[in-house]
């Protein structure tokens, strides 16, 4: 009699991964735009001061990730997972007592802890470790999860952000709570690579496709990227991405909110993006699988252009939820992009060090990009001049990153012969 064919066990660390990174990104970073009014009224802040909480975690997230691959190889993927959401749950709980700068800025370096070991950077690298074929795909569908969880958390968590007599604390409450529970669920079932279990990545032995794309080739050595100069350009390129995306979206609530926007459509807006998210990350993984980096990335930099001259230009119902989508459009540029870019640009041989520093690169994006945006609020009242300046340095962003592309290309070309 036939032996039934068991379900192999990466599909339970897809699960798991869908899980932490989803419910991470989705519960602690979706909403964080929606607190930065609320909170800044109850505690008497200026916003420019409130945003530094995050830059305080995107300046962590960049110090941590560029360790990430000693500490991964020291830790395995379980402790450090562990230890991520347990760092994030300490932020909310620091978050929920907050009475002043030094308990946000806390649980912004906490924060910055907890996504290190939780999102992109530990996803890319547990599925490069458990899948041999259609990494692309497989990391859309485990990031999309932030567009579905990230969904249903703004409305559980808009009515308690929104309410009367500080009740954004109990949201913080909510999120610890959910963050401890994913704690248990990665201590139990993540394992950092298949040899844990006894087996092999899955889909390997089969029979891959003539045309491979950017993740198969051998790659060059770090030492021999540092000297040339398209890193830089790349390096340029992530940070500038991640500055101006972080920058527009961190203020979108409360931009349109000053423009008339009534809160219940901002709500309704962010769930609608956060679905969006959903299917434009699952549908960037299989872009890049099927047509490749330059295509993927310039249909993304375009969204998020046209995403950003919306938003500056807000008047009604209509444009904030045509900014709200285009912007979902355009949010793999800040996750599932950069795994894909460490592999497409830099190959095998450096890619757990590559992907370590881009991400590192793009959180310091995000550390500049509040700050600026809501300093230059203070002091005029609109963020609509600097909106439309941040548009153009995207489309310089999209053309500079179509060198890089090429250039990498070049050299893979020239190591392939």
């Amino acid at each position: 009699m036939k032996q039934k064919k068991r379900l192999h066990y990466a599909w339970v660390i897809f699960v798991v991964c869908f899980l932490m990174a989803g419910c991470s990104l989705g519960f602690i970073s979706t909403p964080v735009g929606l607190y930065l009014k609320p909170i800044s009224d109850s505690l008497q802040i200026s916003r420019a001061a409130y945003a530094v909480r995050n830059s305080m975690r995107f300046i962590t997230t960049a110090l941590v990730n560029i360790f990430f691959g000693k500490l991964i190889t020291k830790f395995g993927a379980r402790k450090l997972g562990t230890a991520g959401l347990l760092a994030l749950a300490a932020s909310c709980l620091v978050s929920a007592q907050a009475k002043g700068l030094f308990m946000l800025y806390l649980g912004g370096v906490l924060q910055g802890i907890g996504f290190s070991w939780t999102c992109t950077t530990m996803v890319g690298y547990v599925v490069e470790k458990w899948f041999s074929s259609k990494k692309g795909t497989i990391m859309g569908l485990i990031l999309a999860s932030n567009g579905l969880l990230g969904a249903i958390s703004v409305q559980i968590l808009s009515p308690m952000i929104y309410g009367p007599n500080e009740a954004w604390r109990t949201s913080y409450l909510v999120c610890a709570a959910i963050m401890t529970g994913l704690a248990i669920l990665v201590v139990l079932f993540l394992r950092t690579e298949p040899k844990d279990k006894g087996m092999t990545p899955l889909g390997s032995g089969q029979v891959q496709p003539h045309k491979q794309r950017g993740r198969d080739w051998a790659g060059v050595s770090s030492e021999e990227i540092f000297r040339s100069s398209y890193f830089y350009v790349c390096a340029v390129c992530v940070f500038l991405t991640g500055m101006l995306l972080h920058a527009t979206g961190n203020v979108s609530a409360a931009h349109m909110e000053d423009r008339g926007i009534s809160a219940a459509i901002i709500t309704n807006i962010s769930s609608i993006s956060s679905l969006v998210l959903l299917c434009s990350k699952m549908l960037t993984g299989i872009s890049f699988d099927k047509f490749g980096l330059r295509f993927t990335m310039t249909i993304c930099n375009l969204f998020a252009v046209v995403a950003i001259v919306l938003l500056a230009f807000v008047q009604g119902p209509a444009t904030a939820y045509a900014s709200g989508i285009f912007k979902a459009l355009s949010l793999p540029l800040e996750t599932i992009m950069l795994p894909l870019i460490a592999a497409e640009l830099f190959g095998r041989k450096s890619y757990a060090h590559m992907m370590g520093l881009l991400v590192s690169f793009n959180t310091l994006g995000y550390a500049v990009g509040g700050p600026v945006i809501n300093l230059f609020y203070d002091l005029t009242g609109s963020y609509v001049s600097v909106m439309l300046a941040l548009g153009g340095i995207m489309i310089a962003v999209s053309i500079a990153m179509q060198y890089c592309i090429s250039t990498a290309h070049k050299i893979r070309k020239e190591q392939e012969a």
